[in-house]
């Protein structure tokens, strides 16, 4: 066992897995908010549906961003510090941005929120080094479903809360909330023994290093990238949809939409406990078949909005699924490396988000809500085939 071992050996109590998965899904929420509210920014700035639309796309390269410099560093420095300090750099930025009146401003700082956004993924790999083996998969799914439920109440609290106290009200709670998670985690989160220092710059390319040593790892950064550039034709384009014909809801009402994304906590917890078991490919591919399934459903529900819900919620199931999934088995291939792993993989995941939703505000705007079904199952299919064909392997390395 190591010094590291040591120190945080049965350290991970349940009060502390709560509070991280809470931490979690207060930071991660600093990225979805916006996605309800794009009709609403769109009014405030005058600007065009593609303008409004690259806003997610902003976010997601910010968060990339952060995940390529940023994260890499917890596999050097005290994770505790940096964390919290992460989380005041992220107040700073919510608060920034609801006083702008400058859509490029607005712009801007949206990519700072994406780049301090990433606490979480410091997080994850923190509580996956102090789980115990053959719990590991639970421990991230634990995290994950605070990371869910960030995002889905994100979603819920900025419809409601724009219409009660507008957008920029929102921006301003949720500062509030980082500042206190800040507090709470100074306290709460263990130390760490002292690493071996390692130049940044080997910290930043040794996380592209692993991505070509480790076959599993390509694999899953492309389910990744796949999954999230899916998840985000639907999150990018929905709002608008929502807002106009035959709809016409309010902003509580498109709010509300974000709790049908429970199918996706579902998943977390029933792909971690697959993962412990070795199940991550029958959980792979029907996680894919998911993404298909979905978009069908929600063409089929143009008109009518229950089926709608049902293809939101199974979209949900499956891009957690998989999540969950390629989380629980990069994590296997390089125990002392956690924050880089998680930094490649992440970075191929938000690049695919930021993809889908760029290639949606086009879509939409020109094909409208047809063009994103479309998009979405052409998604969709790029993840069942190769679900099909690959099988893990996760110790594998070419």
């Amino acid at each position: 066992m190591t010094q590291q071992d040591d120190l945080t050996a049965d350290r991970l109590t349940k009060p502390l897995i709560f509070l991280m998965s809470l931490a979690v899904g207060v930071i991660v929420a600093n990225i979805y908010y916006l996605q309800p509210l794009l009709h609403q920014v769109k009014v405030d700035f005058a600007v065009g549906t593609v303008a409004t639309s690259a806003l997610i796309t902003l976010v997601q390269v910010g968060y990339a961003a952060g995940l390529t410099f940023i994260v890499p560093l917890g596999d050097l420095l005290a994770r505790r510090r940096l964390i919290v300090t992460i989380f005041v750099v992220a107040a700073a930025a919510m608060i920034a941005g609801s006083l702008v009146q400058s859509f490029v401003w607005f712009a801007l700082l949206t990519v700072i929120v994406g780049l301090s956004s990433v606490g979480g993924q410091m997080l994850i790999p923190f509580a996956a080094d102090l789980a115990k083996e053959g719990q590991r998969g639970r421990v991230v799914a634990r995290l994950m479903t605070g990371l869910l439920l960030g995002i889905l109440l994100s979603r819920t609290f900025s419809g409601i809360g724009a219409e009660l106290f507008g957008w920029r009200g929102v921006y301003v709670t949720a500062a509030v909330l980082l500042i206190v998670m800040a507090a709470v985690l100074s306290r709460v989160l263990p130390n760490e023994a002292p690493r071996a220092h390692v130049p940044y710059r080997e910290l930043v390319t040794g996380s592209f290093k692993l991505f070509g040593t480790y076959r599993e790892l390509r694999r899953r950064c492309y389910f990744g990238a796949i999954n999230f550039a899916a998840f985000n034709v639907l999150w990018a384009s929905l709002a608008f949809k929502l807002s106009g014909p035959p709809f016409h809801y309010s902003n509580i009402e498109i709010g509300l939409f974000g709790l049908l994304g429970v199918g996706g906590v579902l998943a977390a917890n029933l792909a971690g406990r697959q993962a412990d078991r070795n199940g991550s490919h029958q959980v792979t591919v029907i996680s894919a078949l998911c993404f298909v399934v979905a978009f069908v459903l929600m063409w089929l529900g143009r008109h009518n909005v229950w089926l709608l819900a049902v293809g939101i919620f199974v979209l949900d199931l499956g891009e957690q699924g998989m999540h969950i999934t390629n989380q629980a088995i990069i994590y296997t291939l390089a125990p002392d490396k956690r924050s880089q792993l998680t930094s490649v993989y992440m970075v191929s995941f938000f690049v695919g988000g930021a993809v889908g939703s760029l290639a949606a505000g086009f879509t939409y705007a020109h094909h409208g809500w047809t063009g994103i079904c479309v998009l979405g199952t052409i998604f969709g299919l790029l993840a069942t085939g190769p679900a099909l064909w690959w099988r893990p392997a996760v110790v594998s390395a070419i």
